[in-house]
């Protein structure tokens, strides 16, 4: 493995290649830029060199400044861990030095690297580099001069689009737009950038400092209209993201005082930012998401992957023509079966729907679609299963439907395909008692829909071999889901941590809280949808099912609304139907429709729930926390039981899978965040106010009043059983 640190080479020819090192991506480490500023102070003073040229060892320039930095800030809060880089380094040490420095870029060049790249006089890229500014995503701004260089080197719009999107451009799209000076192969990379720092020292090129530049700038009241259009944009889109609006302002500033102005307000406000709630809970989700594949006793042991290049899917319904879409454009494939040509036609034209709406979006090619279509077989029988690695099963939620279906495959499949069922809430055990092959059974439960949710559970039994599942993990990274390894119970993680989310919003309506101003509420918080709007498009008798697998399960702990039947009986299923709490018209907004209240009302007469018989008054906070608390509450018997590994893939799989706002980190983390133990004295009170359903678990129980986080692991030595 390559040496942590910073190399400097002097070649005959006078140029000085400063190399850094940090595999896998050469990461912005402090001992890397200490490093660099080392190594460039030594070319500066030394005679035998004329020029610099600033490159990354293996194929990448950097990704990046290391973000392990944040998460010890945001542990400690001490902010003097930041070592002043954009000003004593990126301006005074490269970009005013007295000698040319090139930047090599190849591979990738992203946040901090492409930064320290902005700061070089020249830039030379090979082929397909990416380019990107990601620092609004986790939740600060371009730090080492990206706000005043970009701009200047793109034009105004174009530097805004790329920051406030965190999407990487490639290195052809930044030498048409003047980010780059020259492509050239991979091999002749270094050549030409001696090259080209050699002629800027001998004044034959362009001296560039980027920061003094104003060629590409607009006029100082048409970049303040373009800043205006942004701001309004962010205030739709970012609306809980303070550092989208503190981008824009920093940009600003440069513009109006000079760059340097600018440089200096952005050190100021990056500090401001690192230390905000909206970074935590953004770069512990970074975080939580690169953990969820470490999986203890599966890929810790020296397993193998095994190939899985052809898998079946059982019914082509919504989800499974959505599982057979995710494959196939991802060149696995597929053999979709249905039980008659009818459904197996609909079935494939929904599959070539969904490829065709990824091409309309740009996410896939003409070309890859073509090519992912001609990967999939439609079927009636089981004839093609003699050869799939892996079938994946997504019929009704009927369990004696799905145990024949096992037993049949089993007898067909080869020995070592992996029997995948979709399930949102059977107990695996069931879905495959009839088998002998209890070792390959395991949960693939997929989100609707299928091909653009990124959330993968993989659901294990006791008996699950780790080979199957080190297998699914390695297949939901190539289809580009998370996967997140989980135990065997009703609802699993996701849904079960968050079956009282909806039922708390019934309950408050029960108590006189108008459904609306719930809705508002939750969006406010973060979250894209309101509950009762979430039940519209899920449909009805989902919540209906959902709401008895849970009953059945937590028995004396649910709460039960008659709401859902009242509507069902009235003729409304919601979106589908287009008569659910909102009225839903083509190409309008939904808005709340007034002819549910006297449903809504009954519904009310009949749970005779509220205090005094009148409305229960709330704010907007207790609305969320009455909603919210119960799931933490949730997720705290999750937890105790060990359905999940670490807190973490719960946090991710609830921002995931249930869209629980990022910029708050997660369940857990937020449950954390808002503190055990008002958790649990809210929960308390309303549980002698309001029942069962409030009732805290044992896990916060205990650890409220110790003041342990959620988020810290549990004792395995202090449980009997684990799920996992």
């Amino acid at each position: 493995m390559a040496r942590i640190g910073v190399a400097m080479e002097v070649g005959g020819d006078g140029v000085a290649v400063v190399t850094m090192s940090n595999p896998p991506v050469n990461a912005l480490a402090i001992p890397i830029l200490s490093g660099l500023k080392e190594k460039f102070d030594e070319a500066m003073r030394r005679n035998d060199v004329k020029a610099i040229v600033l490159t990354g060892n293996g194929g990448r320039f950097s990704g990046g400044f290391d973000i392990n930095v944040f998460e010890k800030i945001h542990k400690t809060g001490d902010i003097s861990i930041l070592p002043d880089v954009s000003v004593e380094l990126v301006v005074n040490t490269m970009e005013d030095a007295k000698k040319p420095i090139v930047a090599a870029v190849e591979g990738l060049a992203l946040g901090g690297g492409l930064e320290l790249a902005l700061g070089c006089h020249a830039r030379i890229a090979a082929p397909r580099t990416q380019l990107a500014l990601p620092e609004l995503s986790l939740g600060v701004i371009p730090g080492f001069g990206g706000t005043q260089r970009l701009p200047r080197l793109l034009g105004l719009a174009k530097a805004i689009e790329m920051m406030r999107s965190s999407k990487p451009i490639m290195s052809e799209e930044g030498k048409e737009l003047g980010l780059i000076d020259a492509i050239v192969p991979s091999g002749e990379l270094l050549k030409v950038s001696r090259l080209w720092a050699l002629d800027i020292a001998n004044r034959r090129k362009p001296w560039v400092r980027s920061l003094h530049r104003t060629d590409k700038l607009p006029s100082l009241s048409e970049a303040r209209n373009i800043l205006k259009i942004a701001r309004e944009q962010a205030r739709k889109t970012a609306l809980h993201l303070p550092q989208h609006q503190a981008c824009l302002d920093v940009i600003e500033d440069g513009i109006v005082h000079g760059g340097y102005t600018g440089v200096l307000k952005e050190a100021k406000v990056f500090k401001e930012l690192v230390l905000s709630e909206t970074s935590k809970g953004l770069v512990h989700v970074f975080f939580a998401q690169r953990a969820t594949s470490k999986v203890p006793n599966v890929t810790d042991v020296g397993l193998k992957p095994r190939k899985v290049k052809k898998v079946a899917v059982i019914g082509g319904g919504l989800m499974g023509s959505g599982i057979a879409t995710a494959l196939i454009v991802n060149n696995i494939y597929v053999v979709i079966k249905e039980i008659n040509s009818e459904y197996l036609l609909k079935g494939v034209k929904m599959v070539e729907a969904n490829v065709r709406g990824l091409v309309v979006k740009g996410k896939l090619t003409q070309g890859n679609a073509e090519k992912a279509l001609s990967m999939l077989k439609g079927a009636l029988d089981y004839a093609d299963f003699k050869d799939v690695d892996m079938v994946i099963e997504a019929v009704i939620e009927n369990i004696s439907l799905k145990q024949a279906i096992f037993s049949e495959i089993e007898k067909i499949c080869p020995p070592h395909c992996i029997l995948a069922t979709n399930t949102s809430s059977i107990d695996l055990n069931k879905i495959g008692e009839r088998t002998s092959s209890q070792d390959r059974i395991v949960g693939a439960h997929f989100f609707s829909p299928a091909h653009i949710m990124s959330l993968l559970e993989i659901v294990r039994t006791e008996r699950t071999s780790a080979q199957v599942i080190l297998d699914l993990v390695t297949v939901g990274k190539i289809i580009k889901k998370v996967p997140v390894v989980v135990g065997n119970c009703a609802g699993f993680a996701v849904n079960r941590a968050f079956f009282p989310y909806s039922q708390g919003a019934h309950l408050l309506v029960s108590l006189g809280v108008d459904p609306f101003r719930i809705d508002r509420a939750i969006v406010n918080f973060g979250f894209p949808l309101g509950p009762f709007q979430l039940q519209d498009v899920a449909g009805y008798g989902v919540g209906m099912a959902v709401g008895k697998v849970f009953a059945d399960a937590f028995a004396g702990r649910t709460y039960r609304s008659p709401l859902l039947e009242l509507l069902i009986r009235s003729g409304r299923n919601g979106k589908n139907n287009g008569k659910g709490y909102y009225i839903y018209e083509k190409g309008r907004k939904p808005v709340p429709d007034p002819s549910v209240q006297p449903i809504i009302e009954e519904s009310r007469r009949i749970a005779n729930i509220m205090p005094g018989g009148k409305p229960l008054s709330v704010s907007e906070q207790e609305i969320v926390e009455m909603i919210l608390f119960p799931v933490v509450n949730e997720a705290c018997r999750v937890l105790d039981e060990e359905v999940v590994i670490r807190a973490s893939d719960l946090d991710i799989a609830s921002v995931l899978g249930m869209s629980f706002p990022s910029f708050r980190g997660g369940l857990v983390f937020w449950g954390d965040l808002v503190g055990p133990n008002h958790i649990y004295k809210s929960l308390k009170k309303w549980s002698e106010l309001y029942g069962n359903f409030y009732r805290p678990s044992r896990f916060l129980e205990e650890r409220a009043p110790k003041c342990i986080p959620l988020s810290a692991p549990v004792s395995s030595s202090s449980r009997s059983k684990s799920r996992l």
